[in-house]
C-alpha cells in the first residue's frame, strides 16, 4: 500500500509548497539586491517589449530560485515551460520544448548544472540567435536543417555554479547568487506564511522558528507546518512561543538549527575518532550513510556555523563543534556562528 501512497504524499507537499511561495517581487522577503536589479531588467524589457535576457540563479536549496523563476513569468506576464535538468535525456526532448514556446515565454531548468553535453549543444544557438540546428541524416548525406525560434528567456537554477561549463554559463546576461536569509527576513516569511495557512503566530514564536531554520526560507516553512500540527492536536491551534518548543523538540531540531543526524554526525567524528580528522568514507561507513549525502547534505551547514572543517587529511570537528555538543576537546578560540542561536 505504501508504494501507492508515497506519490501522492509527494505530490501534495509539492502542491503545499507552492501555495506559500510568492507571486510577485513586492511579496518575494530578502534577496534585496537581486529583487532591485531584477525590477528594472523587468521594466526595460516591458518598456521594450523584448524577452527579458537570460537568468541565471544559483545558491544552496530552499532560497527561493524556483519562486523567483515563477516571478519572471508572473511580472512579465507570459508562458512558462518547467522541466528538471536530469529530465532531458535527448536532444529530441529539448527540441521539443524549445519548439512549442510562445515569443517571450520562460523556459525553466531547474538543475541545470546536470543537463548532458548533447542537450548544451543544443541550447547554445538557441540561447544566443534563438535558433535551433537539426541534423537530418547520418554519415556523408548528412544535413543540416536550421528553424527560427521565438525570443525566449531561459532561467536556470543550479545549486553547483562550478559544475557548469563556461560556454553556457557565459550565455546568461543576468547571474544571481542567492544569499542565506538573516532571522528577521525568516521571520517575516513565517508570518506572511502563517496568514496564508490562516495560523495564529505569536510574533516571539515566529522569531524562534526563523532563527532555527538554517537560513532557509523552505526550512522555516517546513518547520511551521510542524509546529501547527502540534499546535492543532495538543493545543488549541494558536502556536506560543511554549507550543513552538515543544514542537521543536519533538523534531530535535536544536537552538543552531541542527537536526540529530547533524548532531549524530559531530558526535561520531569526537567519540569514535577523537574529533578528527577522519576520511569521509570511514565516517560514512561509522554512519551508514553515502558519502555524497553526507558532503552534500549534511556538511555545508556545519561548515557554514564553522562546527566542522574539511582538511587535507579529513573530517575534524571544531572547539566550537564540540562545545555544542557539550564535549570535552581541547579549545583554540572561538568561530563565529552564523546566526544567533538563542
Amino acid at each position: 500500500m505504501s508504494q501507492f501512497l508515497a506519490p501522492v504524499v509527494e505530490e501534495a507537499e509539492e502542491e503545499f509548497d507552492r501555495s506559500l511561495r510568492p507571486r510577485s517581487l513586492d511579496d518575494f522577503v530578502g534577496q534585496e539586491r537581486v529583487k532591485e536589479q531584477l525590477a528594472i531588467a523587468f521594466e526595460a524589457a516591458r518598456a521594450r517589449g523584448e524577452a527579458l535576457d537570460h537568468v541565471l540563479l544559483a545558491g544552496p536549496p530552499g532560497l527561493g530560485k524556483t519562486s523567483l523563476a515563477q516571478i519572471v513569468r508572473n511580472e512579465l506576464g507570459v508562458g512558462i515551460r518547467q522541466v528538471a535538468g536530469p529530465a532531458l535525456e535527448r536532444k529530441g526532448d529539448m527540441a521539443a520544448i524549445l519548439t512549442t514556446l510562445e515569443p517571450r515565454d520562460v523556459l525553466f531548468i531547474d538543475e541545470i548544472h546536470r543537463v548532458n553535453r548533447a542537450i548544451e549543444e543544443i541550447l547554445y544557438p538557441a540561447l544566443e540567435d534563438f535558433r535551433l540546428d537539426i541534423v537530418v541524416g547520418q554519415g556523408p548525406g548528412a544535413r543540416t536543417l536550421t528553424l527560427d525560434l521565438p525570443p525566449f528567456t531561459l532561467v536556470g537554477a543550479t545549486t553547483r555554479t562550478g559544475l557548469l561549463t563556461t560556454p553556457l554559463r557565459d550565455r546568461f546576461g543576468l547571474t544571481f547568487r542567492l544569499d542565506l536569509y538573516a532571522a528577521d527576513e525568516l521571520a517575516r516569511i513565517v508570518r506572511r506564511s502563517a496568514r496564508i495557512l490562516d495560523v495564529d503566530v505569536e510574533e516571539d514564536a515566529a522569531e524562534l522558528i526563523a532563527r532555527r531554520a538554517r537560513g532557509t526560507p523552505r526550512v522555516a516553512n517546513r518547520i511551521l507546518r510542524r509546529v501547527r500540527d502540534v499546535a492543532e492536536v495538543r493545543h488549541q491551534g494558536s502556536v506560543t512561543v511554549d507550543i513552538a518548543r515543544e514542537a521543536l523538540a519533538l523534531l530535535e531540531v536544536d537552538e543552531a538549527g541542527l537536526e540529530r543526524f547533524d548532531r549524530e554526525l559531530l558526535a561520531a567524528i569526537v567519540d569514535k575518532f577523537d574529533g578528527g580528522p577522519v576520511g569521509l568514507s570511514t565516517l560514512a561507513v561509522a554512519l551508514g550513510e553515502e558519502p555524497d549525502t553526507i558532503e552534500d547534505v549534511y556538511e555545508p551547514y556545519l561548515l557554514q556555523l564553522g562546527f566542522l572543517q574539511r582538511t587535507p587529511r579529513g573530517r575534524v570537528v571544531t572547539a566550537l563543534g564540540s562545545r555544542h555538543l557539550g564535549a570535552s576537546l581541547p579549545t583554540s578560540g572561538d568561530t563565529p556562528t552564523l546566526f544567533d542561536a538563542s
